[in-house]
């Protein structure tokens, strides 16, 4: 069962696409024709959403009966993903919004996939960031875990991430670092960014246990890693890929953090086929 914030979102996107009616299938399809369709995965990796998809259907009508073909979280070659039995007009106008997010949560666990698989061996976490589509936020971090990466904070609610900005505004790294600490709730992260060794040894000193290692080269890394001394957990962030992230991780950091995870996965390829009973 969808939360209600999914509700909510699915009933905009439906809204958005169905409008005052789908005049095509309205035109078309008897209002009695009933249908078997098949979700079908056509290309390599891993699903994530599936919940969402059945509760876009649900949403179109409470009749249809959805049956999973596939488990979230494994990454398959492709094959059927899920059955829809019902209303032929209702699977067509639940079939669009379902293949988008289903397309976009399944692109953004297979990415994650990737990247996890890249660093396995290591001992190194991929991180998403709060680079997400807004409004899908909770359901993009959802996808990360399902494709075996971490959650990084979910807002600026919940975690301090003091950044260069911040680091501006209150006149330097060491200044920055002991008011964060001093404000921090009980058992609430803090999390300095540092853009070279001096802030790093800076920040160190005014007692960070989380720091973020912005843009620095393998070899600044590894000098990062060496200099704290397990004295605080790094993350490493800026400029990485699928090619140079399992470099990254030989550093030795603990984190490893990927915008690319939910601000460029391509949809993973999916289509719907009906047959009319």
């Amino acid at each position: 069962m969808a939360v209600p914030q999914t509700r909510e979102l699915i009933e905009r996107a439906l809204a958005e696409d169905i409008g005052v009616g789908d005049v095509t299938t309205d035109a078309l399809v008897p209002a009695d024709a009933r249908a078997r369709a098949i979700i079908e995965q056509k290309a390599r990796g891993v699903l994530a959403g599936l919940d969402v998809a059945r509760a876009v259907f649900e949403a179109v009508d409470g009749e249809l009966r959805w049956e999973p073909r596939v488990t979230e979280g494994e990454w398959r070659e492709g094959g059927p993903v899920a059955e829809i039995w019902g209303s032929a007009a209702s699977i067509l106008k639940g079939e669009r919004v379902a293949l988008n997010f289903l397309g976009r949560l399944s692109g953004i666990a297979t990415l994650t996939a990737r990247f996890v698989r890249a660093v396995e061996g290591t001992g190194t976490q991929i991180l998403d960031t709060r680079k997400t589509t807004p409004g899908l936020r909770e359901l993009e971090k959802r996808a990360v875990a399902t494709g075996g990466g971490t959650n990084h904070r979910s807002g600026l609610h919940d975690a301090i991430l003091v950044k260069e900005n911040h680091i501006e505004a209150a006149g330097g790294v060491g200044e920055a670092t002991r008011r964060a600490l001093a404000a921090a709730r009980d058992g609430m992260q803090v999390e300095v960014e540092c853009a070279s060794l001096e802030e790093v040894e800076e920040t160190l000193n005014a007692g960070a246990s989380m720091i973020l290692l912005d843009n620095m080269t393998p070899d600044e890394l590894r000098r990062a890693v060496e200099l704290t001394a397990g004295r605080a957990k790094l993350e490493a962030s800026g400029g990485v890929t699928l090619e140079n992230v399992g470099e990254i991780a030989e550093t030795g950091v603990d984190y490893i953090s990927v915008g690319a995870l939910t601000h460029s996965a391509p949809a993973l390829d999916l289509s719907l086929r009906m047959e009319r009973l």
